[in-house]
């Protein structure tokens, strides 16, 4: 083979192997945004030294917000991407349920009062309090899908229905407010330090599962169960325990975004609070290349796809689109990038380039001994 001709497959080879990785969709997604904003605005890429209310440094800009208002959905998108994964179905309810923990971080710290002169339990105990009951919600979730069989999203669709009513009943209908300036550290900055504490907590989410997927067999066990329940319990899995665990550890994610959101506001409003989040974290998911009907995953990507759809909604928001209108614009391009991720559609495209780059090898004339041959000529 001519050296033309080898650079022209060993080039193949690296596109084809492109198309067929997971993170190539949120990676051209992300790379289509940067572009159109340096077209259209490039001081969207700005990043400001700025000062708080308080007087402490801040870093302000577009891409500190992006990365900012992304944690809760990267937070979530780990949790949804295992549940995913295992059960082959979606938690809708994670929104609600955020609701939910949320009213009992202010339930703890408030007490019986709306509006205490000072908090009734450390924020600690407030947290773990919070992880707790947020973890019990998701393993009621898992055990109607692994042990009673309940399709996810119907099985879901209880706390979907119900939990911020509970999230008000939490707090008998009272909207609690919280005074105290180190509880909003959690969701806003700490002093001195001028990038905001949600982005530092994400990334310690990220790590944590990292290290979790690297040294346990959690990844490879919720992988088995995705793609055959039955081939994995002949193999010594339990299907229906990898399922609740994996229910149990998004309960965890929703724990922590929970957290994050009150602290963002020292307050709550049980019917807006984590609005949709539930559709945005399903979508980081799918984005992310993932089969919605389980199996296989990547968790990079799915991360990846959290603040791709994060990008999205503010270049929307930088551009003056109507909050109400917002959704209909996520769901064209969502579409169009889903559609792109399935693996139908890659393998289409990859035979198509090949079949190009196979025209084009042809067309180019080859070295051999015609060309020694034309020389001495």
């Amino acid at each position: 083979m001519s050296t033309s001709n080898k650079t022209a497959a060993k080039k193949g080879g690296v596109i084809s192997g492109l198309l067929h990785n997971q993170i190539c969709i949120p990676l051209a997604a992300l790379l289509a945004l940067v572009i159109f904003n340096l077209v259209m605005d490039p001081s969207f890429f700005e990043i400001k030294m700025g000062y708080s209310s308080a007087g402490d440094p801040v870093l302000s800009g577009y891409l500190i917000t992006i990365l900012d208002n992304a944690s809760e959905l990267v937070i979530l998108a780990i949790g949804m991407t295992l549940v995913t994964a295992a059960s082959g179905g979606q938690d809708i309810s994670v929104g609600a349920t955020i609701a939910i923990a949320g009213s009992v971080v202010l339930r703890v710290l408030c007490g019986t009062e709306s509006r205490p002169d000072e908090l009734q339990a450390p924020i600690f105990v407030a947290f773990l309090i919070c992880c707790l009951v947020a973890m019990l919600f998701g393993a009621f979730n898992g055990v109607l899908v692994s042990y009673f069989n309940i399709q996810p999203m119907v099985a879901t669709l209880i706390l979907f229905t119900a939990g911020r009513s509970i999230a008000a009943w939490i707090n008998n209908n009272e909207l609690p407010i919280i005074d105290d300036a180190v509880f909003g550290y959690f969701g806003n900055f700490i002093p001195g330090i001028p990038i905001p504490t949600p982005i530092f907590i994400a990334v310690a989410c990220m790590i944590l599962i990292a290290l979790t997927l690297k040294f346990t067999t959690l990844g490879l066990y919720s992988q088995a169960v995705g793609i055959n329940p039955h081939s994995s319990r002949l193999n010594g899995i339990d299907p229906a325990k990898v399922k609740l665990i994996t229910y149990i550890i998004l309960g965890l994610c929703v724990a922590v975004a929970g957290f994050i959101k009150v602290s963002r506001f020292s307050t709550i409003n049980y019917s807006v609070v984590a609005k949709d989040i539930e559709m945005d974290a399903i979508l980081a998911v799918a984005l992310g290349g993932n089969a919605l009907s389980g199996g296989k995953f990547n968790m990079g990507a799915s991360i990846l796809g959290a603040y791709v759809i994060q990008f999205l909604t503010t270049t929307l928001y930088k551009f003056n689109v109507v909050s109400s209108a917002l959704p209909a614009y996520k769901a064209v391009v969502v579409i169009i990038l889903v559609v792109l991720s399935a693996p139908v559609v890659r393998q289409k495209l990859n035979e198509i380039f090949k079949k190009f780059n196979e025209r084009k090898t042809a067309e180019k004339p080859t070295d051999g001994p015609n060309k020694g041959a034309k020389e001495a000529a």
